[in-house]
């Protein structure tokens, strides 16, 4: 093998290795969704993402086959003391080492027009869509039982 040969199979195979180590920095743990009744159109997502990098990453994007859209939202005070449910297109960053929350009453991935309901015990594909991570794909569990998290002041 040549010289060039070799390096162009070198720098192909580390350009391949990138996203694959990059993919492996995130986790995500205790997911789970839910609607707020049998005949909701819309329902949401909710988990705890980790990024075992050394680097920032940011969540971008999500996408499932279960709703007509799905966007990234949260939930904020407007100027009259009301909380109100509004979508975050930048995406939430990921710390380096650390965790995001996404939490009812917080940030979250949220089904507008569920194309059927979300019933207990089955699983949601979801697609998760990192900035540097890439895509990653989750089967979230449905828990309509379960309650809000305990808030801590």
């Amino acid at each position: 093998m040549t010289l060039k040969s070799t390096l162009v199979a070198a720098t192909a195979a580390i350009a391949f290795a990138i996203p694959a180590l990059a993919a492996d920095t995130i986790a995500v743990h205790d997911s789970y969704a839910r609607s707020s009744t049998a005949t909701s159109s819309s329902g949401a997502a909710f988990m705890m993402i980790e990024n075992t990098g050394d680097t920032d990453d940011r969540l971008v994007s999500a996408a499932s086959d279960i709703a007509a859209r799905v966007e990234l939202h949260t939930h904020k005070e407007n100027a009259d003391g009301v909380m109100q449910m509004m979508e975050v297109e930048e995406g939430f960053v990921i710390p380096a080492g650390g965790k995001h929350m996404l939490q009812r009453g917080g940030d979250h991935v949220m089904f507008m027009g569920l194309k059927a309901p979300l019933e207990q015990g089955a699983t949601v594909p979801v697609t998760l869509t990192f900035e540097k991570a890439g895509e990653m794909s989750i089967d979230v569990p449905v828990d309509l039982e379960r309650a809000p998290a305990k808030m801590s002041h």
